[in-house]
Order: C-alpha cells, then structure tokens, then sequence
C-alpha cells in the first residue's frame, strides 16, 4: 500500500527545482537592473520605505558616541580649541587674501569683457554608515534628493576631495569615494601644471596617477589639484600627493603612486559641492545638432513634396495634354503659312474666271505652238 503525507506536510515543487527557478529568476533580475535600470524606481520605493529603520537602528550608535563625546576630558578639549584658534586665525588670513584676489579677479575681467567661469554652492551633510559591497569604497550620506543634492556632484571636506554623488534617492544618498576602483578626477600637477587622470585602486588603500609620460617632471612631494576640465569639479580643489614615482624603460608612461590628502575613510562631515560652468556648448555637438535638425527637415520636405506631386498628378497630366496640342497646332501654322496663303489667292481667281464646259473646251479650235517653243 502507497503511503501518501497529510496534506500539511505536502512539500509541492522539489527543493532542486524551486532552486532552479529562484537562481534564474535573480539572474534575470541582475542582468536587467545592471543593462535597462529596471529596479531603479523600486529602489527609491525601498529605500523611501526603510529609511525609518534605519534611523532607528541607528540610535544606539548615536547614544553611544554621544555618551563617548561627553568622557572626552578637558585637556583633550583645550588642546583641541587650541588648535582650532590657530586653523582659525589661519583661515582668517587666506579668506582676507581671497577677497582681495576675488575683488582684483573681478575688476580684470570686467576690464577684459569676460564672465564669470562659474558658481558654486555648497551643501553640509553627514555620513551614515558604509555600503555592505566589500568590493566598492563607497558611503552613504543623509540628503537626497529632496534636499537639493544631484547626482555627479563633487564631495569635499576641508582637505580636499573625498569623492562624488553616483547614486540619488529621495532621502539619502550614495558617494562614491575617490580611492574607489571605478572613480577618476582630471587632475593637474601645482608645480609644473602638468594634467592627467588620477583613478582609485582595487584595494582602495592608494591612487594610481595614470597617462603620464616617462620624460614628464614628476617628483615624490608633488601636490595634486583638480583642473576642472571636465566641469564637474571646480579647479584647484586638493586631491593627493605623490608618494612614489616609477619609470622603466619598456613602457610609455610612468606608474605614479599617490595618496589621498583629505581622510577619505575617516571624514563624517562633509560638503557637497553644487558646481555651475558658465561657459558655451560644444561645436562639435552644435554642428552635430544642427546637421541632423537639417537632414530631418529636409527628410520632412521630400515626403510633402511627393504628397503633393502625387495627389496633383492626374490633373497635371489633363492640363498639359491642352497646352501641348495647341502649341503644336501653332507650331505646324507657323511653319507651313503657304497652303492657306495660296487658297487666299487662288480663290477669288477662280471665282473671277469660271472654269469652262468639256462642250466648249472639245469645240475650241487647237491653238498652234509659236514658232521655237516646245511641242
């Protein structure tokens, strides 16, 4: 007898099979999000949703450096006041020297007819906790888009760069940080202006300053800044400093090692930077606009014009039929004026002078030839 479980315990699909269907179905789900960005909109929707959550599994993390930063002793804090007199004052002094070089940068171009490069604005925002990608260098901060904050916009802190905005939502917001493999600032070197791209490394602890020539000028101590070419990042932010420079013989470029100047890891306060470039479109892609509105318009103009030649063919065809017989009646009159010249004449002779009877012409004697005339 065929034993057959209770219909609780009834197992439906075998564990193999719902395996199967689970693996394909995230499969499917991975190549369509990382190819069409399907689920982008749904992880808006989540992360809307769980932000909640995560404020709250965020308390006893705050509570607790809360608490921490109360058992900071006094010494600590003096020493730290100290110091934050001293950056002050310093600060005080390269902002005096900034307002003098604004004024004196504004009075040349206005003397020059130039405009202003560009405007910049900042946002302050927090870091909330790390990405769970071991893989990526990347953080999460606590404005989105609701707050102003747009995706590709630079983050910085009083050091210098620290990474980008690569992902939006509406409340948070995910930045990419610059010692990630997949990140790269335009960069120039302060001493000798030379430019290149710095680009992030797999284990994220170094940069790797890339495309530069083995003749190039580049020395351990070089500072980096950003040249603000690619119109992302305003010109002359801090990026890193070259630490080691390597240059053999069988290869184009040199292979320069740089670190990051601001603590790319360990800052929590940050700005991010609102970057506007004032400065005219590409020719190139005018031209590439302007050529392909004309193809369009006169693709447009082809089509309305074998519309019209197509609707208007039969009477076109009538009314040429009328015009060309009546120049070639013309045509055959004006060629040939004789015939009807002739009748003219001929007709009013032969009323004058009527033609005589077969009875006369027989009994009219034969007239004699003249002497030398022809027979």
């Amino acid at each position: 007898m065929e034993y057959s479980p209770p219909p609780l315990f009834k197992q439906g699909p075998s564990a193999l099979a719902r395996l199967i269907f689970f693996v394909v179905l995230a499969l499917a789900l991975l190549i369509s999000d990382a190819r069409f960005n399907t689920l982008e909109i749904v992880r808006g929707v989540l992360g809307a949703g769980l932000y909640p959550l995560q404020r709250a599994a965020l308390v006893p993390r705050d509570i607790f450096m809360g608490a921490a930063d109360l058992a900071v002793t006094s010494a600590a804090l003096r020493n730290e006041n100290t110091k934050l007199k001293e950056k002050n004052l310093q600060l005080s002094v390269k902002a005096g020297d900034a307002t003098q070089l604004n004024a004196e940068n504004a009075h040349l171009r206005s003397l020059l007819q130039l405009g202003s490069r560009a405007s910049t604005q900042t946002t302050p925002v927090e870091v909330q906790y790390d990405t769970r990608d071991p893989f990526t260098q990347k953080v999460v901060i606590g404005k989105g888009a609701q707050q102003g904050i747009q995706n590709g916009a630079p983050v910085v802190n009083e050091d210098g760069v620290i990474g980008q905005v690569t992902r939006v939502f509406p409340l948070q917001s995910e930045v990419t940080l610059l010692s990630d493999k997949d990140q790269a600032v335009p960069v120039q070197i302060v001493r000798t202006g030379l430019r290149s791209v710095i680009y992030g490394t797999p284990k994220g602890d170094t940069l790797d300053l890339r495309f530069v020539p083995i003749s190039a000028d580049v020395q351990t101590g070089d500072e980096l800044v950003t040249s603000g070419l690619d119109g992302i990042y305003p010109p002359g932010l801090p990026v890193a400093k070259v630490v080691r420079v390597d240059k053999q013989a069988d290869t184009a470029f040199a292979r320069v090692v740089c670190l990051p100047i601001a603590p790319v890891r360990g800052a929590r306060q940050l700005l991010v930077l609102h970057y506007e470039v004032n400065q005219p479109p590409n020719p190139e892609e005018v031209e590439a606009a302007a050529a392909a509105k004309e193809a369009k318009d006169s693709k447009g103009k082809k089509g309305k014009a074998a519309t019209a030649k197509g609707a208007s063919a039969p009477g076109t065809a009538n009314a040429a039929s009328a015009p060309a017989a009546t120049a070639a009646a013309t045509a055959a009159a004006t060629k040939n004026p004789e015939p009807a010249a002739v009748a003219k004449k001929t007709e009013p002779a032969a009323a004058k002078k009527p033609e005589k009877s077969e009875h006369a012409r027989k009994a009219e004697p034969a007239r004699k030839p003249a002497p030398g005339a022809a027979p």
